[in-house]
């Protein structure tokens, strides 16, 4: 599926597994809320320390997978045991944020992913929490890419980039 696909595959999702390795290699992942500004760039926040930090401070490459529509099924055609779903995966590299007013901005666009009925306390939250909140913006360094097991209306797999 094209990049574009993909991306809102991640818009999508309710939240995206974020993926990194430390010094000594030894992988960690875990599943974050993530929002996307543009094609390029995504935004978490975090404590002011951790283990997410430490390893993104020795090594800032990360991976980021996220799935939606995921269904387990028979298949229409053979019966098989099956899933439907739609996937996406993106390499990028992570900073931490230093600028106020680009965290205050990226924190606001967070919120108004997930709790867009709640923007009335917003500048409160900010003000009382800004100091103990780190914002990392992580930049893909290639396109994404999206994959997808899908039928249509009569049972075929949709193939190939096909849409319906």
């Amino acid at each position: 599926m094209s990049a574009e696909w993909a991306l809102e595959v991640f818009d999508k999702a309710p939240y995206i597994t974020v993926s990194m390795a430390g010094e000594d290699g030894t992988p960690y992942g875990l599943p974050l809320s993530l929002v996307r500004t543009d094609e390029k760039t995504f935004w978490f926040h975090c404590a002011t320390e951790g283990k997410k930090l430490d390893i993104l401070g020795a090594n800032p490459m990360v991976f980021l997978s996220a799935v939606t529509r995921c269904r387990p099924l028979r298949g229409p055609k053979d019966g098989s045991f099956t899933l439907e779903f739609q996937s996406a995966t993106a390499v990028g590299m992570a900073e931490i944020v230093e600028d106020e007013n680009m965290k205050i901005e990226a924190l606001r666009t967070i919120c108004q992913r997930f709790l867009p009925q709640q923007m009335d306390g917003f500048e409160e939250a900010v003000t009382r929490s800004l100091h103990r909140t780190t914002v990392v913006r992580i930049t893909l360094t290639e396109p994404p890419v999206g994959k997808r097991k899908q039928y249509d209306a009569n049972g075929n797999e949709m193939k190939y980039g096909r849409m319906e």
